[in-house]
């Protein structure tokens, strides 16, 4: 007979994953050892070899879990009721809050993928792939001829994911700019410079 989950679960497993994507910020992919993850995580070797077989396992799960909640966010902030100009500043708001408290999570996405097994590798990608597209789409509809002599909706698009993704290596909650200030700031300076285009 299968042994049922315990209640708790998945709360368990979260605080595994945020144990673990800690100890792999701070020690990196390779360095970072089972031990120090179940330490970090107040649980035995045992419960966490319980739930993860390894660490490659973890740092999938970690960047599985991570992308599959920025996706379900943006996909909750899609409104096709707003003008194009505020879906995109809708979905910025959404990304900066996702992102908050998520620094070691996009950091093990960042340097840990590269240790995925192709498998792996495809399935995050998807995951990537379907969140740009969520903001290209809101894009194209602010300016429809944007690939019109040539491609460049891909640029654009990640060129707007440059100012997100990077602003866990500056930005500080308490500081003198907000998180919805920095997603106002960098939605005008994108649609500032978005409107120049040819």
């Amino acid at each position: 007979m299968a042994r049922s989950r315990a209640h708790d679960f998945e709360a368990k497993q979260r605080a595994i994953l945020r144990a673990a994507a800690a100890v792999f910020a701070e020690a990196g992919m390779d360095k970072a050892s089972m031990a120090q993850i179940a330490g970090r995580a107040d649980v035995s070797k045992a419960l966490l070899y319980h739930y993860y077989p390894g660490k490659d396992a973890l740092i999938f799960d970690i960047i599985r879990t991570h992308l599959s909640e920025l996706n379900a966010a943006i996909a909750a902030a899609e409104n096709a009721t707003l003008p194009p100009r505020d879906q995109l500043r809708a979905l910025v708001h959404a990304v900066l809050e996702q992102y908050r408290d998520a620094d070691d999570y996009h950091m093990v996405q960042l340097n840990g993928t590269r240790t995925l097994s192709d498998t792996q590798r495809q399935e995050i990608v998807a995951l990537e792939r379907a969140i740009v597209r969520r903001f290209a789409t809101v894009i194209r509809a602010i300016h429809p001829d944007i690939d019109q002599g040539r491609p460049i909706l891909t640029a654009v698009t990640m060129s707007l994911f440059g100012m997100m993704n990077w602003a866990y290596m500056w930005f500080r909650d308490g500081g003198p700019v907000s998180r919805a200030d920095y997603a106002d700031l960098a939605t005008d300076i994108f649609l500032g410079g978005f409107e120049r285009l040819h």
